[in-house]
C-alpha cells in the first residue's frame, strides 16, 4: 500500500502569507519616502547636513545589523518585526513635531535601528514556519510577493504623498507615514512563531554569532551561498539611487524622468512575481539569468533612448529575480537555530558591498558619464555568473 505524503496545512500557509503580505506593503507604505528631504530643506539644513543625516542612517543600519540577526536567534522573531516599525513611527513622529537636524538624526538612527532589527528576523520566521508546515518549497514564490507588495506600497506612497503634502503640509504626510508604520506593528504581532525555545538560549549571544561563523567555515556550501547574496544584490541596489541622473542625462523633460523611472521598477514588480517558477532555474539557469541581465543593463545604459531604458528595467528585473533566488539558496542551507543571525551577516555583506559600490560609483562618475559607469558596474554580474558556473 502506498501512502500519500501529507497535505500542506492550508490555513497555516494563508494565515503566514497573508500577515507577510500586510506587514511588507504597510512597512513601505510611508509617504514621506519621497517628500523628507524637502523637509529637511524648508528646515533650512544645509546640504552637508542632509548628507550626514543620509550617512547616519546607513551607519547605523551597517553597526546593528550582526547584532540584530544574533538577537533574533536569541528572542522572539515576531517581537523583533514588531518593535522595529514602532521605532520608526517614533522617528517619524520626531521628525513632523520637532523639526531640527537633532530630530531627523534621532529619527534616523531610530528607523536605521527598525530596519535592522526586521532583517534576517522576517526571512528566518517566515522560512522556519513554512518549513513547519511542510511548505518550505514555497519560500521562493511567497518572499517574491512579499517583494512585489512592497513595491506597490513604494509606488502607492508616492503618488499618495502629493496630494496629502498639498493638503496639510509636511505634518499630515508625516502624521500618515506614522499611521502605516502603527499599522506595520499591529500587523506583525499577528505573525505565527512556534520556535519551542529562543536558538540561543543560556549560551548567550556570542556563542549565538561564533557557531554561526564556525558552520560557514565549516561547510563550503553555506560560504558559497552567504557569499552569494551581497554579489547578486550590493551593485544593483546602489545603482539604483542613480537611475534618476542616467534618465536626464537622455535629454527628456525633468517632468518625464519620473515616469521613466516607473518603467524601470514596474520591470522589478513583474519579476518579483515570477520567483515560484524561476526557483526550477538551477545553478547554471541562475548563471545565465546573471549574465543576461548583465548586458542588458549595459545596453540599455549605453542606447541612450528611452527603449535603453526600458532594457534597464529588464535588467534589475532579472537581478530582483536573483537576490531572491540567492536568499532561497542561503535559507535552504542554513540551520533554524542560527538562520537569522547568518541571513543577517549576508545582509551586513551587502551594506558594505554597497557603501562600496557608491565610492565606485563616485570615483567612475566623476570621469565617465552616467550610462557608461552602468555598463562598467555590470562587469561585476559577469564575474559572479562564471563563478557560478564554474563551481557548479
Amino acid at each position: 500500500m502506498t501512502l500519500s505524503p501529507a497535505p500542506v496545512p492550508a490555513t497555516g500557509v494563508r494565515r503566514l502569507t497573508a500577515t507577510l503580505y500586510g506587514y511588507a506593503f504597510l512597512d513601505d507604505f510611508v509617504p514621506l519616502y519621497p517628500v523628507y528631504a524637502l523637509l529637511f530643506a524648508h528646515t533650512g539644513l544645509a546640504l552637508w547636513q542632509i548628507s550626514s543625516l543620509f550617512a547616519l542612517w546607513s551607519i547605523t543600519g551597517v553597526l546593528l545589523e550582526l547584532p540584530s540577526g544574533v538577537w533574533a536567534d536569541a528572542v522572539s522573531r515576531r517581537l523583533l518585526l514588531w518593535l522595529g516599525p514602532s521605532l520608526t513611527a517614533v522617528g517619524f513622529a520626531l521628525w513632523v513635531a520637532v523639526p531640527s537636524y537633532g530630530a531627523f538624526a534621532l529619527g534616523f538612527v531610530l528607523w536605521g535601528a527598525g530596519g535592522a532589527l526586521a532583517s534576517g528576523a522576517l526571512e528566518a520566521l517566515v522560512y522556519d514556519e513554512l518549513d513547519r508546515l511542510g511548505a518550505a518549497d514555497r519560500y521562493a514564490r511567497v518572499m517574491g510577493r512579499s517583494r512585489a507588495a512592497r513595491l506597490l506600497a513604494t509606488l502607492g506612497s508616492a503618488g499618495l504623498a502629493g496630494p496629502v503634502l498639498a493638503a496639510g503640509g509636511h505634518a499630515a504626510v508625516g502624521a500618515a507615514s506614522v499611521a502605516a508604520c502603527l499599522l506595520a506593528a499591529a500587523t506583525a504581532a499577528r505573525f505565527p512563531e512556534h520556535r519551542t525555545r529562543p536558538g540561543a538560549g543560556a549560551d548567550g549571544w556570542a556563542t549565538t554569532l561564533r557557531t554561526g561563523l564556525a558552520a560557514v567555515r565549516r561547510d563550503r556550501s553555506v560560504r558559497g551561498a552567504l557569499l552569494l547574496v551581497p554579489a547578486v544584490a550590493a551593485v544593483w541596489g546602489a545603482l539604483d539611487e542613480y537611475t534618476p541622473l542616467l534618465v536626464r542625462d537622455l535629454g527628456v523633460a525633468e517632468a518625464t524622468v519620473p515616469h521613466l523611472v516607473l518603467l524601470i521598477w514596474g520591470g522589478v514588480t513583474v519579476a518579483s512575481l515570477l520567483t515560484g517558477p524561476a526557483e526550477r532555474l538551477g545553478t547554471n539557469g541562475l548563471a545565465a539569468l546573471l549574465a543576461g541581465s548583465a548586458v542588458a543593463l549595459a545596453a540599455g545604459a549605453l542606447a541612450g533612448s528611452p527603449a535603453g531604458i526600458a532594457l534597464v528595467g529588464l535588467a534589475f528585473g532579472g537581478f530582483q529575480l536573483a537576490e531572491v533566488l540567492a536568499d532561497v539558496r542561503l535559507q535552504h542551507r542554513l540551520d533554524a537555530s542560527r538562520r537569522a543571525t547568518l541571513t543577517s551577516v549576508a545582509g551586513l555583506g551587502t551594506e558594505l558591498v554597497t557603501v562600496a559600490t557608491f565610492g565606485a560609483y563616485a570615483v567612475l562618475g566623476a570621469r565617465a558619464a552616467h550610462s557608461t559607469v552602468f555598463a562598467v558596474l555590470a562587469v561585476p554580474y559577469l564575474v559572479t555568473a562564471l563563478v557560478l558556473r564554474g563551481r557548479r
